[in-house]
């Protein structure tokens, strides 16, 4: 038998024996590793860890840490959720079970929707399988006989899988326990793997995302290898349901969608458009300080442009219908990039322009299906902070730095430090040279490692015209929600033929970069909300001070204040009601108000006011003119925590 050369992250090379298995090459790193591998990555590709190895191979060992690793866990918890539901309702009918961002769902066709008691029932039967212990076994199976026998089951889900797979595709099927499924897998060696679960919710899910299909039932769940993981995920989620921004929303009285007005289009109401309105402020102010031009486009165009652009050929599934005007027909925008393309090519360009970098806060209306529209997160209309880079090959790479530096400047303004950054490379299917494509990730690559961030590549993840990052930003709960992009584009300076007269006198093509830095204000502004758990920092704060009167002799006074405050650009109310203070200062601890000034006698005599601080507390009386000042200049450097708190009651203490 010959021997095989494994090749170890590391760049170790060892020796093995034909058909060893990757759990024998992880025992012989370490015997900790072999209990916590998973599956491995073999030359790329995902694999049980128990699969023999026939060949030469790269090897990753891949545990809960990695990502890959947890994915496979995931799954693998899928089947055995799907077998505990078969057990429980033999008539259910299968669909798919894929791992999610954390845990997994699968699908089933059953009669009526699942109850929380269905849940608990199949929870205990997932428990009886996992305590088997039993092993995932990979089969190769032959098309016809599984579509033979997938009919006469009635698994008409399976069935079409297996149709829309190419002839001569391998179909492979995991079996464990009791149990088989088609699948690629890979799986965790063995279902005792699984220490801790919990199914969490259920609810109705169109199959395969359409509304034209059956709604199926689709039941979330979590499984982890320690108990104390799912405790963790547990509180999390607890803490997350507090943070909800549809709640929070609602509480606050940022934002209402209306099904008068239509499902997904957001109003935002006076507290939300003050947010909106700093966002936008403070947006517009660096997009100038960072050297671009502001721009505005039509919401709506002739239907020939997006003929033009591509976007009725690829993007149709997720554009409204176009309208008649006058003679020709008309298409709401669901992007801003043409607008833009259009005015670069208003004229012939010079080299010595480039390069332009164009931005707009342009809203756009995408049809998005009803069972994936969620709070401000998926809706049908929303604001892109859209911007466009036009520049000259040699300065791609100085605008790519200079763009990534932008993009983290404006997301750590609003409190964001830590991110997930992914570099999505050509695909198979893609357009353009091949030189082109390798310019441009170098150009990201040479970027981000300019910057010492770290990221991940997503091999063959790029879109079709092009590479591009990915910057998720990281919440308080440490959740990643997509947030920037730059994107390369090699098809639309073609399409509408962009050139600019170079140094030569020749005309040549502009690179084109694609930028969304927020992404749209209405996911971001979801973002914030359960970041800040609604308790946004001052400069944020839809209402920044309110002045709570003890009593009616007081109000003259309150209202001067009001007065001064507002003169000064702080956002100040005077809660002028005949209730008690009490009742008074919860109210405006539950509207999650920065400042609240308490007036009395005293305070009036005095010509000050009794200051309490959300976060710090009760700051004692305070010199008004003082206090302005602090809270203008915590304002005016939009400081994401308090800067105006020493009052002199917590001097005398330090």
């Amino acid at each position: 038998m010959a021997d095989i050369k494994i090749k170890l992250p590391d760049g170790l090379e060892k020796t093995f024996p034909e058909k060893t298995t990757a759990w024998d090459v992880a025992k012989s790193i370490s015997p900790r590793l072999a209990k916590d591998a998973i599956a491995a990555e073999l030359n790329g590709q995902m694999v049980d860890i128990h699969r023999p190895i026939d060949h030469d191979a790269d090897i990753r060992i891949l545990t809960w840490r990695d990502r890959a690793g947890r994915e496979v866990f995931w799954h693998s918890s899928a089947h055995i959720m799907a077998q505990a539901v078969l057990e429980v309702f033999p008539d259910a009918k299968l669909a798919i079970g894929p791992p999610i961002d954390e845990g997994f769902y699968y699908d089933f066709d059953v009669e009526k929707p699942f109850s929380p008691e269905d849940l608990i029932k199949i929870e205990k039967k997932m428990a009886e399988i996992i305590a088997e212990k039993a092993g995932f076994e990979r089969v190769v199976g032959d098309r016809q006989e599984l579509l033979e026998k997938y009919r006469a089951a009635g698994e008409i889900y399976k069935v079409e899988l297996i149709e829309d797979l190419p002839e001569g595709e391998e179909i492979t099927l995991y079996r464990d326990s009791r149990f088989e499924d088609m699948c690629r897998g890979p799986h965790i060696p063995s279902t005792g793997l699984i220490k801790a679960f919990k199914l969490t919710s259920s609810s109705g899910a169109y199959w395969r995302g359409s509304e034209d299909n059956k709604m199926l039932q689709r039941i979330y769940g979590v499984t982890y290898p320690k108990k104390k993981m799912l405790e963790e995920y547990l509180e999390r989620m607890a803490e997350a349901e507090k943070r909800d921004h549809r709640k929070l929303g609602k509480q606050l009285e940022l934002y209402t969608i209306s099904e008068e007005i239509g499902s997904g289009l957001v109003m935002w109401l006076p507290r939300g458009a003050a947010i909106r309105n700093e966002i936008e402020n403070y947006w517009r102010e660096e997009h100038y300080k960072g050297g671009y031009d502001l721009v505005f486009s039509p919401h709506i165009a002739n239907l020939e442009l997006w003929n033009k652009s591509g976007h009725t050929d690829f993007y149709k599934e997720d554009m409204y219908q176009p309208v008649k005007v006058d003679k020709a027909e008309y298409q709401i925008k669901p992007m801003n990039c043409p607008f833009h393309i259009n005015m670069f090519s208003s004229r012939r360009r010079s080299y010595r322009e480039l390069p332009l970098r164009w931005a707009e806060l342009g809203t756009v209306y995408r049809y998005e299906r009803a069972g994936v529209l969620h709070g401000l997160m998926r809706v049908r209309g929303f604001t892109q902070d859209d911007a466009h880079i036009f520049c000259r090959p040699e300065q791609m790479d100085d605008e790519l730095v200079r763009l990534i530096d932008f993009c983290l400047h404006i997301l750590r303004a609003f409190g964001f430090e830590k991110f997930d950054i992914y570099l999505s490379t050509r695909p198979e299917k893609a357009i353009g040279e091949i030189a082109d494509w390798d310019a441009a990730q170098n150009g990201l690559r040479k970027a981000l490692e300019f910057h010492k961030l770290e990221y991940e590549v997503d091999e063959g993840g790029g879109a079709f015209y092009g590479p591009k990052i990915d910057i998720k930003i990281k919440d308080a709960l440490g959740r990643s929600w997509q947030c920037s992009t730059i994107q390369f584009d090699f098809t639309q300076p073609e399409r509408f033929d962009l050139s600019y007269i170079d140094s030569d006198g020749e005309q040549k093509r502009p690179l084109m970069i694609h930028r969304a830095l927020l992404g749209s204000l209405e996911r971001f502004f979801g973002t914030l909300i359960e970041h800040y758990a609604g308790d946004f920092p001052l400069w944020l704060a839809p209402e920044q001070v309110r002045i709570l009167p003890v009593t009616d002799r007081v109000l003259e006074y309150s209202e001067k204040l009001k007065d001064r405050f507002r003169s000064r650009g702080i956002r100040v109310t005077v809660d002028s009601r005949s209730e008690k203070i009490g009742h008074k200062i919860r109210e405006a601890e539950l509207t999650k108000i920065p400042v609240m000034l308490i007036i009395g006698d005293r305070e009036l005599a005095e010509e000050s006011a009794s200051v309490r601080r959300r976060g710090l507390g009760d700051l004692g009386a305070m010199e008004m003119d003082r206090l302005i000042d602090d809270l203008v200049n915590e304002v005016k450097t939009r400081s994401n925590r308090p800067l105006a708190g020493n009052s002199p009651k917590q001097e005398e203490q330090a």
